[in-house]
């Protein structure tokens, strides 16, 4: 007999972290989950085979790995400290979440002081991507560590990224952000003022397409947006804004000028307080237009809504 499966427990089953619990469970591991406020996944990954757990206390004491995929630091640090009153030695925590590094070191230093190690391992690409089984993930771990949890990064990525000590995943995801949003809110920009001048922004996009300046990004952000379906990028803006706001603070904390992460991220703000929060990235073009008076397409209906 083989050894027993590794047992997961997860908290955070939303658009990233039901794929990834979904493969976890297709591909052997035991997963366990805790209650999450949108039942459907919860109850669609039970249904599948997955456990689920009351409480983040209940969830560590009966797993091996305890796997994060949340929105902001206080509510990791909210998590792991919970999780912590019930932790068995040896269980490893792993932060999927972009949290701040001054954060996950101090978690770790909790951790490590009751026995538990935590690894920070956040992720890239889409919701898509995590129903695949391929995302990217950028770890920050010790080799043990990172050894002891790869067959279950295997089993939700496709690139495994190991790039140094604890802290260094969540380092590297937001530099990698910060260019991301960067791209996104010069594009925003560019394209209203394309459309302010009158310039034909179908040939535009063709030309960027043909030549160095193309970009993932790009590509997600714009044809969709021409025709009024500023859905291409399945990004939130309020996520991106946190995100941002947690690269000012790094390079601050580092006394490290930022002076076009400051500009990028105040853009998120902008467009956060023209009424766009609650959009997804490709709404930045309709925050740039609405600050110039201008209707850059007329929104298209996506699922029922205006996109």
């Amino acid at each position: 007999m083989g050894a027993p499966a590794q047992r997961v427990g997860f908290i955070g089953v939303g658009l990233m972290g039901h794929g990834m619990a979904k493969n976890l469970l297709q591909k052997g591991f035991a997963v366990t989950v805790v209650s999450h406020r949108n039942r459907k996944p919860v109850e669609d990954l039970v249904a599948q085979g997955a456990a689920e757990a009351k409480s983040p206390a209940e969830l560590a004491r009966h797993s091996d790995i305890l796997w994060i995929c949340v929105s902001t630091s206080p509510q990791v640090e909210a998590i792991v400290r919970e999780a912590l009153t019930a932790a068995p030695k040896g269980l490893i925590i792993v932060d999927s979440s972009t949290s701040e590094p001054d954060s996950t070191l101090r978690l770790a230093e909790e951790c490590r002081a009751k026995g538990v190690t935590l690894v920070d391992a956040p992720l890239n690409r889409t919701p898509k991507e995590a129903e695949e089984g391929r995302l990217n993930v950028m770890v920050g771990a010790d080799p043990t560590s990172f050894a002891a949890i790869k067959p279950a990064l295997q089993a939700i990525a496709e690139n495994i990224f190991h790039v140094g000590p604890v802290g260094a995943g969540h380092k590297i995801k937001l530099l990698n952000n910060f260019l991301a949003m960067g791209q996104a809110a010069a594009i925003a920009e560019a394209l209203v003022a394309g459309r302010k001048l009158g310039v034909d922004l179908d040939q535009f996009c063709k030309m960027i397409t043909a030549g160095g300046v193309n970009s993932g990004i790009f590509q997600m952000m714009v044809p969709k947006s021409l025709t009024g379906d500023f859905t291409g990028f399945q990004f939130g803006i309020a996520n991106a804004l946190k995100d941002l706001r947690y690269y000012t603070h790094m390079t601050e904390n580092s006394g490290l000028p930022s002076l076009i992460g400051e500009a990028v991220h105040q853009s998120f703000v902008q467009a956060s307080a023209l009424g766009f929060k609650d959009r997804l990235i490709a709404s930045l073009i309709e925050a740039q237009a609405k600050i110039n008076n201008l209707q850059f397409a007329t929104p298209v209906q996506v699922g029922g809504q205006a996109a």
